[in-house]
């Protein structure tokens, strides 16, 4: 009598389904010999038994089969698609088990089932417990649940993303406001200047028309309505018609500091156009439009990210232009 060689066996949960609930399970096994030899491209019998309860209980059902091993040894088979012996595969109260598949193998493809080998079910067939378990018509829908607090405008749902080349330019902030509705920077993707005075009045106070932190816009528009003005960073700003766009103005200090926080984003998006300007680090400073005092206003500084508030309005530094929607 030859040594009982154990299968390496592996139960696969595909079932094989037809136009109704499943009646077949896949199921593969590596066969070899007494001498731990694969038995390759070769007719094998074998027989196939499910048992309940135990590895050694009772054999609710049995089938034969004869199927081909192939180049590595491998047999597939459908359990439920071969020869009954026995029992009825269909009729199987997968909710009873435990269950163990015990497999018999003739490796010359006759009934003298000489390898043999026994292994625990470790997951129920679901499919075929579905079957068997009731119907399979959806209940019908339980109570909603109750509501969730609404979080702030503006916490998402942006239609728009930072980076994104837009409105004739790069969007580099974005906000919603009490309504929901959805503003954004955008920053040109060229310099208007990198040598510029902020206008050729150096020593006349504006006012609060000019000193906004954040309405660049307002600013810009109260910097070339002083009298005497000619030229200055806020008109070339004004001036500006590009993208397709001509609303554009010198940003508030406040607005700069948003563009110098989203830098990296602006650069990296930069760096991909032709013909754009990188924003300046190191020492370079962009004029904001918010005034100080008669001779004095915000400048960012682009290498450490902060306003100089050092920045006398005869003196020459970047323009920027930005807009907003």
């Amino acid at each position: 009598m030859k040594q009982i060689i154990a299968l390496c066996a592996a139960i696969l949960m595909n079932l094989a389904m037809l136009a109704q609930a499943p009646n077949k399970m896949s199921y593969q096994a590596v066969i070899r010999n007494s001498s731990n030899i694969l038995i390759t491209n070769q007719t094998v019998g074998i027989r196939i038994s499910v048992l309940q309860g135990s590895a050694n209980g009772t054999a609710i059902y049995v089938e034969t089969q004869t199927p081909a091993t192939n180049a590595n040894g491998l047999v597939s088979i459908e359990i439920g698609g071969g020869a009954v012996v026995s029992g009825n595969f269909s009729t199987i109260d997968w909710a009873n088990g435990p269950f163990f598949i015990k497999t018999e193998t003739d490796p010359l493809g006759g009934t003298n089932y000489i390898i043999s080998g026994t292994s625990q079910f470790l997951s129920v067939p679901y499919a075929l417990y579905a079957e068997t378990a009731g119907s399979n018509i959806p209940g019908p829908q339980g109570p909603a649940g109750p509501i969730g607090p609404q979080g702030p405008a503006g916490s998402g749902g942006f239609s728009h993303y930072i980076g994104e080349v837009f409105g004739g330019g790069i969007i580099y902030y974005l906000w919603k406001d009490a309504q929901g509705v959805e503003h954004g920077l955008i920053v040109d993707i060229t310099h208007q200047s990198v040598s510029q005075a902020w206008s050729n009045i150096t020593s006349s106070l504006i006012g609060p028309s000019a000193q906004s932190s954040w309405d660049g816009l307002s600013n810009s528009n109260a910097i070339i309505a002083q009298a005497g003005h000619t030229n200055s960073a806020a008109k070339l700003c004004l001036d500006l018609v590009t993208g397709g766009q001509s609303d554009w103005y010198l940003p508030a200090v406040d607005e700069l500091s948003l563009l110098w926080h989203n830098r990296f984003i602006v650069n990296k998006v930069l760096s991909g156009i032709s013909g754009s300007e990188l924003l300046r680090t190191g020492l370079a400073d962009y004029w904001s439009s918010t005034e100080i005092s008669n001779n004095s206003v915000y400048p960012f500084r682009f290498g450490p990210g902060d306003a100089n508030g050092n920045g006398f309005k005869s003196m020459t530094y970047f323009v920027r232009a930005i807009r907003s929607f």
